[in-house]
């Protein structure tokens, strides 16, 4: 029967982030169709961030009214939330109005912004939750995280990208030619794939309420006796480098780990989630599709299947080492700073119209999200074992970290306009 809770706990953490990630696979197909065009994930970038005025109020309460907000109804509202939100999506993603004298898609914006309010605060109220059970359960649930990012990928791959064709302008310039994009339709619409997530927040609401109400949920619950008298048998000498040995504890519940290593961990947490979360997904279009639509969707797509696949390698290969995590998040960042300094030099990058450039992106975007994902659960099996102060913490960082990524990215994408588009028919650049 423990196999029932690992199950209820992965689709859990599949509702904690598949709307959002829904949306991000699904831009290749939406940014032809709305106003924004090449600008949408920046849009979107920055009202996800928006929206952690959620997880901040969360936190806000937790610190000064303790005890006061009912947790478990909070989860049910943000959960029932994303259900309605995805299937508004689903029928007017495409209504538009004008702000500010332009065109925008109102509807999805608006929309966008809930479902960011519901991610963003699941990870000041998720987490907490799976703090109750006992700690194997929480690498299922990271596991159903990952699959946030899966099965929208593996769905939007069935779905196909939209085949580009171009087309002579009826109206030409003598001695020019001027092409005109034409994107073919995909194996099925946007529609029908927002009432698919719909159906996942659905999963997740029905896995959270048996989570609840399970007399064998109960049963799962941890012993904080159990445990602290464990960890009090186990050594921790591995856990601490020489050079920190000696260092303070911090307050942490279980203190395994000093003020210096806590702060090493906080810092790592809100970097990797800064890059992932908002700084490179701002720059995403800049960077892909000068090399092809293909390439744009493969990158979305495989990126987000990344994800999960590090959770898997987390389940069976953990580990706590500090250095490991340091190497991971260099190793990311490396890749990351390739991917930006191809979005910079969009339209025309490196190995432009060549198999091998589209590869190399493609790969880039896999790597950069799985290892910088191996880093997340990392961090949070550590904090898990820190007790429930830390995995609240742990949420609010990683929404800090995301929140100034997208303040950083924002005005550079949508106001200083420093990266530029390209046009898919009509190159720029010298072959």
């Amino acid at each position: 029967m423990a196999l029932l809770l690992h199950v209820l706990s992965a689709l859990f953490g599949l509702g904690s982030w598949v709307a959002i990630n829904g949306l991000w696979v699904e831009l290749p197909l939406l940014v032809p169709e709305t106003p924004e065009g090449w600008y949408l994930p920046s849009y979107l970038t920055i009202l996800i961030q928006l929206a952690n005025v959620g997880p901040l109020l969360v936190t806000l309460l937790h610190r000064f009214r303790p005890g006061w907000l009912p947790e478990t109804r909070v989860v049910y509202a943000i959960v029932c939330l994303g259900v309605v939100s995805c299937l508004l999506v689903a029928l007017f993603w495409k209504e538009t109005g004008m702000v500010g004298g332009e065109r925008h898609s109102t509807a999805l914006l608006a929309l966008a912004f809930f479902l960011s309010l519901v991610d963003c605060t699941s990870s000041v109220t998720f987490l907490p939750f799976m703090s109750r059970l006992q700690a194997r359960y929480l690498t299922s649930y990271y596991t159903g995280e990952g699959l946030s990012g899966l099965v929208p990928a593996l769905v939007a791959l069935a779905q196909g990208v939209g085949v580009v064709t171009c087309h002579q302008d009826n109206v030409t310039v003598i001695g020019n030619t001027n092409l005109v994009a034409h994107y073919q339709p995909a194996n099925f619409s946007p529609r029908v794939f927002f009432f698919l997530l719909a159906g996942m927040m659905l999963m997740c609401l029905m896995a959270f309420g048996l989570l609840n109400h399970l007399p064998l949920a109960r049963l799962e619950e941890r012993d904080p006796e159990r445990e602290r008298e464990r960890t009090e048998q186990e050594p921790m000498i591995s856990r601490r480098p020489s050079c920190w040995y000696k260092a303070r504890p911090s307050t942490f519940q279980a203190g395994h780990y000093t003020w210096p290593q806590a702060t090493f961990i906080f810092l790592v947490l809100a970097w990797v989630n800064g890059l992932t979360n908002a700084v490179l997904p701002s720059v995403q279009s800049y960077s892909c599709l000068p090399y092809g639509s293909l390439a744009y969707h493969l990158s979305a797509t495989l990126g987000a299947m990344a994800n999960p696949l590090a959770c898997f390698l987390a389940m069976f290969l953990p580990s706590r080492s500090l250095r490991l995590m340091l190497l991971l998040t260099v190793t990311g960042t490396t890749i990351g700073a390739y991917i930006m300094g191809m979005a910079v030099l969009s339209p025309c990058p490196w190995l432009v119209h060549t198999h091998t450039g589209t590869a190399l992106m493609v790969l880039s975007w896999t790597l950069f999200t799985g290892s910088l994902s191996y880093v997340k659960v990392m961090i949070g099996v550590i904090l898990r074992e820190e007790g429930h102060s830390a995995l609240l913490l742990c949420g609010a960082v990683v929404q800090l970290g995301s929140m100034l990524g997208a303040l950083t990215m924002f005005p550079l994408v949508s106001v200083y306009s420093l990266f530029r588009s390209g046009d898919p028919c009509n190159s720029l650049c010298l072959p």
